[in-house]
């Protein structure tokens, strides 16, 4: 019988290899962790009409003199009625980096376990991994930037706890194919991390729909891309109730703040602004990708299901250097693996985009 700082799961669905038993990821000292306990996880009444004296906090009414809900409560039921995911199934951090970080506190062992990624990814995995002190096995996305699936399962060991899939991948902006990533789950024995940062700018459908399906897979997104709120740092992460139990129990106890609770409430309720705005950034892609097509010096446009273009150009530090001169910022990925002179370009609004279509018409021939 399991006690309490026990985090089992049962059987994996059919077709899966063996047993996820959670508790054999979880690192001893986590097992063992009793969380902080805050005023406001202890009084789980209604707030109305109370005086709170257990707190110590200033008592003076200014809209951010009390402590944020720990558990964002409202903000969690918003996001289960969008996303048709129970409230249990969600954890917010500080941004999706508070989310990944936390991921690699609760499931590695450092100076002893690994993580897979899949270069050219999202730069984040590695610079957690680092500071976790958890060993990076690298193996590159094969053609059309998919990932390679037997030599993925050969790279894993029996210290490989986590599987990073970035999906659609930044910054190749393509999605992965769905019977890859599915053979993937089913049979790395470990935890496979779905990053769907961009997933609402794709056509393929998220991998929410299928969170039942599978014990071992983790689905992280953002209010930073589709939704406009970068600014206030909000990352989502959606698992099965044992997991989010887990990264529960070590996460900070007011990690979202009151400032970013009630901002992200009130955008998530102007669904068809967002709506919207999504639709116009799916056009202007589609404008943004035929005139690149049109310029001589851009070699290769790659496919993308993101709200960004990947493309190959001559010589990518050349033409960085030319934009910067003509006020715009694009992302020179030059020096990531299979991204040798490649640019990573934004769609912008209408006008953005097309100042960025004259600049690069201007600097042909030069």
């Amino acid at each position: 019988m399991n006690n309490e700082n026990s985090f089992p799961l049962g059987k994996m669905s059919e077709g899966q290899k063996g047993f996820f038993e959670l508790n054999d990821f979880v690192r001893n000292n986590i097992k063992s962790l009793k969380p902080y306990s805050s005023a406001r996880d202890e009084f789980k009444g209604s707030d109305s009409n109370l005086i709170f004296l257990d707190a110590n906090e200033n008592p003076f009414e200014n809209g951010v003199n009390r402590y944020p809900d720990p558990q964002q409560i409202k903000l969690k039921s918003l996001l289960s009625e969008i996303k048709g995911v129970s409230v249990k199934n969600i954890l917010l951090g500080n941004g999706s980096d508070e989310v990944l970080d936390l991921i690699f506190r609760a499931f590695c062992e450092p100076n002893k376990d690994n993580i897979i990624i899949l270069p050219p990814t999202y730069g984040m995995y590695k610079v957690l991994a680092n500071i976790n002190a958890v060993e990076i096995i690298k193996v590159q996305l094969g053609k059309n930037f998919q990932p390679q699936v037997q030599q993925i399962l050969t790279a894993s060991n029996g210290n490989s706890k986590l599987l990073f899939l970035c999906s659609p991948n930044n910054p190749t902006g393509n999605s992965f194919n769905k019977g890859k990533v599915e053979t993937l789950i089913n049979n790395f024995k470990g935890i496979v991390v779905i990053d769907e940062a961009y997933i609402d700018f794709s056509k393929e459908e998220s991998w929410l729909c299928r969170l039942n399906e599978f014990s071992n897979l983790i689905v992280t997104q953002t209010l930073s891309k589709a939704y406009g709120m970068a600014g206030i740092r909000l990352g989502i992460c959606y698992a099965s109730t044992e997991i989010i139990k887990v990264l529960n129990t070590i996460k900070p106890p007011y990690n979202i703040n009151e400032l970013t609770q009630q901002r992200a409430l009130d955008q998530l309720t102007i669904s068809n602004i967002i709506n919207s705005q999504v639709n116009s950034i799916l056009k202007e892609r589609e404008i943004l990708i035929k005139n690149l097509k049109s310029i001589d010096f851009i070699n290769t446009v790659h496919p993308t299901d993101a709200n960004f273009v990947l493309v190959k150009v001559d010589d990518a530090n050349k033409r960085y250097n030319q934009l910067i001169k003509k006020g715009i910022v694009v992302r020179n990925r030059t020096n990531q693996p299979l991204c040798k002179n490649c640019l990573r370009i934004t769609v912008g609004t209408e006008e953005e985009n097309r100042k960025l279509t004259k600049a690069l018409k201007d600097m042909q021939g030069f």
